[in-house]
């Protein structure tokens, strides 16, 4: 039952990661092309930032960003891990971290 959940739990959020992704995908034509990957901030690698969402989902990041995600009451620890969450896994994506 609870790995039921945490499976239902890292599937919303890899929707949420692959429908941000199309989202930027479908604006970045309009302008003319792709821009290429961002640039990560110092001190950062694609490996340092793999490394801290993989310690972030140990923590239960993913049922955290879901409840951010639908609303719910949270405590402010469990607001600052979904925003650290969404903020890692931006930089994962831009920085082509993924490819």
């Amino acid at each position: 039952m609870i790995v039921d959940r945490s499976l239902r739990s890292m599937g919303a959020v890899g929707v949420l990661g692959v429908v941000a992704l199309l989202g930027g995908c479908a604006a970045e034509g309009k302008a003319g092309g792709d821009p290429g990957a961002r640039p990560l901030p110092p001190g950062m690698s694609c490996q340092s930032v793999r490394q801290e969402l993989n310690s972030l989902d140990a923590r239960g990041a993913a049922s955290k960003v879901e409840a951010a995600n639908s609303g719910r009451k949270m405590s402010d620890g469990d607001r600052a891990i979904a925003d650290r969450y969404n903020t890692m896994l931006s930089y994962y994506l831009g920085g082509r971290c993924h490819v």
